[in-house]
């Protein structure tokens, strides 16, 4: 049996709990009314069909214009499923312009699972 190294763990799992949101905190977040923008990066029929309330659609090919992004407010992203790499990727690219992000674990089949409000 290996020895953990605690401290590479430790720093690990704060980072995990620094980009990364669930679909109940995210939940909590929107009743609280805190400054966040909610950004569903799948395709724009796939959001139309439903998606979290309140969220902005911001597709790939579209992350580079930061449409409705804001430096202040961090972006919370989900995409498909636990699965999907969207959001990560998006993750990446409004990271690196400055955008504060955090990634939702599940995406939009997660909260779904999670019997939470959808809209339409």
């Amino acid at each position: 049996m290996s020895t953990q190294d605690t401290l590479q763990a430790r720093d690990f799992f704060a980072q995990k709990l620094a980009f990364l949101t669930g679909p109940y905190e995210l939940s909590g977040q929107l009743r609280r009314n805190e400054p966040i923008v909610i950004v569903d990066v799948r395709l724009p029929s796939d959001y139309q069909a439903g998606h979290i309330p309140g969220a902005i659609n911001l597709p790939q090919g579209k992350w580079h214009t930061l449409a409705g992004l804001r430096k202040d407010r961090t972006a919370v992203l989900y995409c498909y499923s636990q699965t999907c790499k969207l959001a990560a990727a998006a993750a990446v690219e409004l990271a690196s312009a400055g955008i504060p992000v955090v990634e939702m674990e599940g995406g939009f089949e997660a909260w779904v699972k999670n019997d939470l409000p959808v809209e339409r």
